[in-house]
């Protein structure tokens, strides 16, 4: 009874192959009535059958080969536009469709969009020629396909001419993305650039740089090919052999080129990773040839065939080795597998396809659910005249999960999306027209429609909760990036060192160069207060030169040394100009060592002067011996400016200060002197910050000296002002940044040059001006008689009671006689030193007065 069953199906195949196409309706796999109508593109059968008539004749040829799972692709639409129709999407609108086989043929697929595009509503099926389609109503609204990028190039071009919108769930060639050439043309799948970016990264980053490449003979073949070299090349990976196979399964070379590729793959042993554009029966071939010879490498596959459930049927298929592949984003499925699992009770009066597949599930109702698709492939040929009945219905039934196994998700839900995208177009159409009549709209009025609202030049796409990547929100382009064309993907980053961009950019600015300049408010400020510096250095100079022979001018350590203090005051506030203006790398140097050098020699000299008017008044011997062998004050002074002299000339040599351009800041480029090195550069303050302390101990020692020259106390506070300021520069200095910075060390030079400037010379220059009558000669020989005597009175005092200490210290029971008799030695004593002192003191001064020229005492 079984065999009987099988000889009469076969014999119902063989009566239905030998039917020609009579009508263009024979021609129409799936069918289904609406207000608009939807064309659909899919190559449910692998190849056409080859005429045997010669010449050949101009007929569309019967297709054998079914494919489960582009089967399960067309489903996948027609369930799209059932939940569409069954919700509230298009209110009172249905959607039709009209599904064409291309057969994987480009001429079949030629012959459906013909049909596309002929007359809507015309009793005959034509395509009329007009020099302006505007007003010219198709017979469908919208194409979803096809799914191979060689068919749909060509269903495309042929579209355009109506500009009908063509919306692709699986066609991944760049060319595709040129809008010029394609204008009508949609897809809901990334095109094959990024798939070969990902490719190229990740062979990359598996260490492999030796690699083969297999590809088909047509536009998606070659086009993949060429972007994947490109890539390739970029990331250092070598292709070693590039092998073409026929693209199509009509081709009677295709399997003679399968082995040639073979035996290539054999011969290049070194080869052990190769990349695969194929298609599905490419596949299915060259593996089971691979296997028989015992090829086992790592194969990296395109979408074409990475999630294909066919390839895991063929026998021992794990023993090809490893395969790494590229699948399209999955959505939700619960809603296709419910469809699927009721789909024996869903209504096939037009659906030759679901006809075709439930005779042959018949035939094949004795074989393995592993042997059931090649069963299928096998026993299939084109459309087949069927009546249902109850033994068809309990197959399906029985078989429910075969076609679930068989289902790609990520194909699937490419193409209910591309579904959904035209729908949402035609809902914003159809708000202020009535789409129930055929003629609300023409095709090309479309185009623009989206699920979401056009983001504008200056935004970017983001993905919202919903499983449909066509509807989205425009988010505005971060801070330094930028969109300059609608409905981007993503916004481009500016170059962050050069330009700039401002939130919601279509563009990027360059970034203006800014440095502390001569026009700025505080520079000009800074500038003033150098400039009354310098006035005041030669006010002082001038003050002092007028006034050479007054014993203040003297006691300063004569006019010389006030002179090059003075011109060292200068240079420091010369200085404060190399800050300021636009950085070039001669300023960057001169600036640090001309203020280096000129304060270390001027802090050199008022330490040569501290310790001359220490050992002037000091009256301990023991110190007086020591301060006189260490008082060398021309070479003390070249020596302290000497070894800053060398930690500049070596900081200039191996790490010299050069103009910089700080670009960390988001909207300006900001010329700064990059110091070089920071060693070098606290080396250089931390030697003058030594050299001031130095002078601090010694100024603070002669504190207490006369009135009229009491230079160390002023001395002491202005190394006070040098220390404070600089020890409160560092803080700022590290935690300020931008045009200002230089400011900041000029304040700190400024505020220790007048520091120690205004301490230094100010109380003199009060003295010659305002306090004439104590600087004379005879004014400062009583001031120093009674500082002397002073003097003099507290060392005999020291040294009674140092005595008196040691008397007590060695006499357990002093008499009253004895006390008497210590007291009146005691006096004795101090009477005697006082005098000695005097005498010399005395002496001294009658040396030192008939000299021209008086030195610091």
């Amino acid at each position: 009874m079984a065999l009987l069953i099988i000889l009469n199906t076969y014999l119902i195949i063989i009566l239905a192959a030998s039917q020609p196409c009579q009508t263009p309706e024979d021609f129409v796999a799936a069918t289904s009535p609406g207000h608009i109508m939807i064309g659909g593109l899919f190559a449910i059968h692998e190849k056409m059958l080859s005429s045997e008539d010669y010449p050949r004749r101009p007929q569309i040829q019967k297709c054998i080969g079914f494919e489960i799972s582009v089967f399960l692709q067309t489903l996948a639409m027609i369930h799209s536009i059932e939940m569409i129709n069954n919700s509230t999407l298009l209110s009172g609108v249905k959607l039709g469709y009209e599904i064409y086989d291309t057969c994987a043929e480009v001429t079949v697929a030629m012959a459906a969009a013909l049909r596309f595009l002929s007359k809507f509503n015309c009793s005959r099926e034509i395509v009329e020629f007009k020099c302006d389609y505007s007003s010219y109503m198709p017979r469908v609204k919208a194409v979803i396909g096809a799914g191979y990028s060689e068919i749909t190039i060509a269903v495309s071009r042929i579209l355009n001419l109506q500009l009908m919108p063509q919306v692709s769930y699986e066609s991944t060639a760049e060319i595709l993305s040129d809008k010029i050439r394609f204008p009508s043309f949609f897809r809901t799948v990334p095109s094959d650039f990024y798939q070969t970016k990902a490719m190229a990264h990740l062979i990359q980053k598996s260490g492999w740089n030796w690699i083969g490449m297999i590809t088909t003979d047509d536009d998606y073949g070659r086009l993949a090919l060429n972007t994947f070299a490109i890539q390739a090349a970029a990331n250092n990976v070598c292709i070693a052999f590039k092998e073409v196979l026929p693209a199509f399964l009509s081709d009677g070379t295709i399997e003679v080129r399968i082995d040639q590729t073979l035996e290539k793959i054999i011969a290049e042993a070194q080869v052990n990773v190769i990349v695969v554009f194929l298609r599905q029966f490419h596949i299915f071939s060259l593996f089971k040839k691979a296997l028989e010879r015992n090829i086992n490498k790592i194969w990296i596959a395109s979408d074409n065939w990475s999630t294909a459930t066919k390839i895991t049927t063929i026998p021992n298929v794990t023993k090809i080795g490893k395969v790494v592949g590229f699948a399209f984003r999955r959505g939700s499925m619960s809603s296709f597998h419910s469809f699927l699992q009721t789909l024996h009770m869903f209504p096939g009066d037009y659906n030759k396809p679901l006809h075709e597949y439930a005779m042959l599930l018949s035939t094949c109702a004795y074989v393995e659910d592993h042997d059931l698709s090649q069963c299928i492939f096998n026993h299939s040929q084109g459309t087949l005249a069927y009546k249902a009945n109850k033994a068809v219905e309990r197959n399906f039934f029985m078989r429910n999960d075969f076609l679930w196994d068989y289902t790609e998700p990520g194909l699937i839900h490419s193409i209910q999306l591309a579904v959904f995208a035209l729908a949402y177009g035609i809902r914003d159409l159809c708000q202020a027209r009535d789409c129930q009549n055929p003629n609300a709209f023409q095709p090309w009025e479309k185009i623009p429609s989206k699920c979401s609202k056009e983001c504008s030049p200056g935004e970017m796409k983001k993905a919202t909760k919903s499983q449909h990547s066509c509807c989205y929100e425009c988010v505005n382009c971060p801070e330094n990036h930028y969109s300059n064309q609608t409905d981007m993907d993503r916004c481009f980053l500016c170059n962050n060192e050069t330009h700039w961009a401002p939130v919601r950019s279509t563009r990027c600015f360059e970034k203006e160069v800014e440095y502390l300049n001569w026009n700025d408010s505080l520079a000009i400020l800074l500038l003033a207060l150098s400039l009354l510096g310098i006035i005041f250095v030669l006010v002082i100079g001038i003050i002092f030169t007028r006034n050479v022979n007054t014993p203040v001018v003297k006691s300063s350590g004569g006019l010389t040394v006030c002179y090059v203090i003075l011109f060292c005051h200068f240079l420091n506030f010369a200085s404060v100009g190399f800050f300021i203006g636009e950085p070039h790398d001669f300023t960057c140097k001169t600036r640090q060592m001309l203020f280096g050098v000129s304060f270390t020699l001027c802090v050199s000299c008022i330490l040569v002067k501290s310790l001359k008017i220490l050992l002037a008044f000091s009256f301990d011997p023991k110190l007086q011996n020591f301060l006189r062998c260490l008082y060398k004050p021309v070479p003390i002074i070249f020596t302290c400016t000497g070894i800053q002299v060398i930690i500049c000339t070596f900081w200039v040599i191996f790490a010299a200060p050069a103009v910089e351009e700080n670009v960390s800041l988001p909207r300006v480029i900001i010329l700064e002197c990059e110091e070089g090195s920071t060693l070098a550069f606290g080396t250089m303050l931390g030697y003058i910050a030594i050299l001031a302390f130095i002078c601090f101990i010694f100024a603070f020692k002669g504190r207490k000296l006369p009135e009229n020259y009491n230079e160390a106390k002023f001395i002491t506070f202005g190394m006070l002002i040098y220390f404070i300021a600089w020890l409160t520069f560092i803080p700022v200095y590290a935690t300020t940044f931008g045009k200002y910075l230089p400011a900041v060390e000029i304040i700190v030079i400024l505020i220790s040059n007048y520091g120690i400037l205004c301490c230094t010379f100010f109380p003199k220059c009060y003295v010659i001006l305002c306090k004439q009558e104590t600087n004379t000669k005879s004014a400062f020989l009583k001031m120093i008689y009674n500082y002397s005597s002073h003097s003099a009175g507290s060392l005999a005092m020291s040294h009674v009671s140092l005595d008196s200490t040691n008397s007590n210290i060695t006499m357990a029971k002093p008499s009253f006689s004895d006390k008497s008799t210590a007291w009146q030695k005691s006096k004795d004593l101090q009477a005697q030193t006082f005098a000695h002192i005097c005498r010399e003191n005395a002496t001294s001064l009658s040396k030192t007065l008939p000299r021209k020229r008086m030195s610091s005492i």
